[in-house]
């Protein structure tokens, strides 16, 4: 038997109703559903790995998994097969042949995740299982300045949720932002730069705005980004002073953080590693 070929595949998928990314004891996951798929393609047990879990309720615009088949099939054809055998809320976007040594988890350079909030009177029904609907207006230039402290290399215990198997809580946050429908922040401008579309009264009026948190980082803690959003509403509901994300990030005590923001708001976006991939021929 020769050597199995090895893929890279890169996933969307609706995270309502599943229990996240990884397997559990009892529930529907997108790994179980992933892997059902590609033991019916390839008549044998599969195994894959992802670049890094989702809990439940959480979704994903561009998760990573790494594969062996023992069936010799095409990148393209993988994809439309494996897509046959799944549900319509996952999708398998590409597929890329690997060298056997890639590792979706250890190869990762930086992954980037994304938080929704509605923040307004009403929310959509379209929009409730993509974000968090605060009601309380929020002061989204505190929020962004704030944000912008946790950029760099940081001890993130006090955004952490108790986690076993983690042997260190310093990461490196590449880029830490709030946008919203407000301002316009460009990944290299401010924190922000102020609104050029009018008073937030009056875009609040036809119903609220959509505030987004998008942080890039060499790795993540458990709940860590819903633990940093949970903390910036806080903030933005001007319930704390400005320095209070500064005093939480140094105390390393989850206690003094805020309220650990709910799934559905959060996407994983990307997830980016060295290049070339391809495996040799």
């Amino acid at each position: 038997m020769g050597v199995m070929p090895t893929f890279k595949l890169t996933l969307a998928y609706d995270g309502t109703g599943y229990v996240g990314w990884q397997q559990q004891a009892s529930g529907t996951s997108i790994q179980g559903l992933l892997e059902d798929a590609l033991a019916e393609l390839d008549g044998r047990d599969v195994r894959v790995t992802g670049a890094g879990r989702t809990d439940a309720g959480v979704h994903a615009l561009g998760q990573v998994a790494g594969v062996s088949t023992e069936r010799s099939i095409g990148a393209a054809a993988l994809v439309g097969a494996i897509n046959a055998r799944l549900p319509g809320a996952v999708r398998v976007l590409a597929a890329e042949e690997v060298p056997p040594t890639f590792h979706a988890r250890f190869n990762a350079r930086s992954k980037t995740y994304r938080y929704r909030i509605w923040n307004g009177d009403v929310i959509s029904p379209f929009e409730r299982a993509y974000a968090w609907h605060v009601r309380t207006p929020l002061d989204v230039e505190a929020m962004a300045s704030a944000a912008c402290v946790l950029e760099g290399r940081h001890d993130f215990a006090a955004f952490q949720a108790a986690d076993p198997e983690v042997r260190t809580t310093e990461r490196v946050v590449f880029s830490s932002r709030v946008h919203s429908s407000l301002v316009d922040l460009g990944p290299e401008g401010p924190c922000y730069t102020g609104s050029p579309h009018g008073s937030r009264a009056g875009l609040r009026a036809w119903g609220g705005t959509l505030i987004t948190y998008e942080i890039s980082g060499n790795g993540f803690l458990r709940h860590m980004v819903r633990n940093i959003v949970g903390t910036l509403v806080e903030l933005g509901r001007r319930r704390r002073a400005a320095q209070w994300v500064s005093q939480v990030l140094a105390s390393r005590d989850r206690a003094q953080a805020g309220p650990t923001a709910p799934p559905e708001g959060l996407f994983l976006v990307r997830i980016e590693y060295e290049a070339p991939l391809a495996a040799e021929r």
